[in-house]
């Protein structure tokens, strides 16, 4: 038989790229990857028009599904809410002073009472509820209330606030500004006198003869003392714990200038009477609730 002529391998074309010496083959694309591609792209179309996708000046196209990630997140929540349905429902009508003693509802109100917590208190008394001083913002670790720490003071707080004008029931008292009524030598004499209820004055002479100030000025909220009255939301300023600071400069911009702390209310609007209990519990059971 003849034998079958050997043909020449065609050559491939280049793309005409060359780079040190170097040239690149035009070799066709694989065609199961060019398919792949392709699909790649229905895909991309089908799926900004069925899931959001292009920012718009108010929002987003919606899409045809509908889908959003608020719209699940709202789903799951809804579901959560009603797995604890029951729960939330004795933790609501229960006795405040109750909840401690029943081992199940108490861990499930100090559980949620943690979460609430977070999403809604720490922004001001912090994550750890140690307060921040600067801004005035109570510690809730500690034994030192301005307005009573039993659960049902914690409670009334939370739900009402304090100071605020959304909520008439809310906390309310008003410190006067002594600077309006003190000369700049009684306030010194006075400030020296509230230092030496928990420690060492400035100006010893000066705390000595700002006795007959406080007494006049100062007892009738705070206590000959220094005591405080939770009823009237005064501090104790015997024991050490300052809600803005003990320094002298500090108390005495307080003495001069008063302070006027507001706390909203939670109740209601933004947390719903079991929400409201549970975080009282938490609060409570931190280590300074009474």
């Amino acid at each position: 038989m003849a034998k079958k002529p050997k043909q020449d391998k065609q050559e491939v074309s280049t793309t005409g790229h060359t780079w040190d010496g170097i040239e690149e083959f035009d070799n066709p694309l694989p065609r199961w990857w060019l398919w792949v591609f392709y699909a790649t792209i229905v895909w991309g179309i089908w799926y900004v028009i069925a899931y959001p996708a292009w920012p718009l000046v108010n929002g987003a196209t919606a899409g045809y599904k509908g889908w959003s990630t608020r719209g699940q997140l709202e789903e799951r929540m809804t579901e959560a809410d009603a797995a604890n349905a029951e729960i939330n429902a004795k933790l609501a009508s229960a006795e405040l002073t109750e909840i401690p003693d029943d081992p199940e509802l108490n861990a499930y109100a100090v559980s949620a009472g943690g979460a609430v917590f977070r999403t809604w208190c720490a922004q001001c008394h912090g994550s750890g509820a140690a307060g921040v001083q600067a801004g005035g913002y109570p510690n809730l670790l500690d034994d030192d209330w301005l307005w009573g720490g039993t659960l049902d003071d914690i409670h009334y707080t939370i739900a009402n606030g304090i100071r605020n004008d959304e909520d008439p029931d809310a906390r309310w008292s008003q410190m006067p500004a002594f600077g309006d009524i003190l000369d700049s030598e009684s306030i010194d004499r006075v400030v020296n006198y509230v230092m030496s209820f928990s420690g060492e004055p400035r100006d010893a002479a000066a705390a000595s003869a700002g006795e007959e100030i406080f007494l006049n000025n100062c007892a009738a909220c705070h206590g000959d003392a220094g005591g405080g009255d939770i009823y009237q939301g005064a501090p104790n300023l015997a024991d050490a714990i300052w809600l803005y600071g003990g320094e002298y400069e500090t108390i005495r911009e307080t003495v001069t200038n008063a302070r006027f702390g507001i706390m909203p209310p939670m109740g209601g609007a933004d947390l719903s009477e079991a929400e409201t209990r549970a975080v009282a519990v938490y609060v409570h059971q931190l280590g300074g609730g009474m």
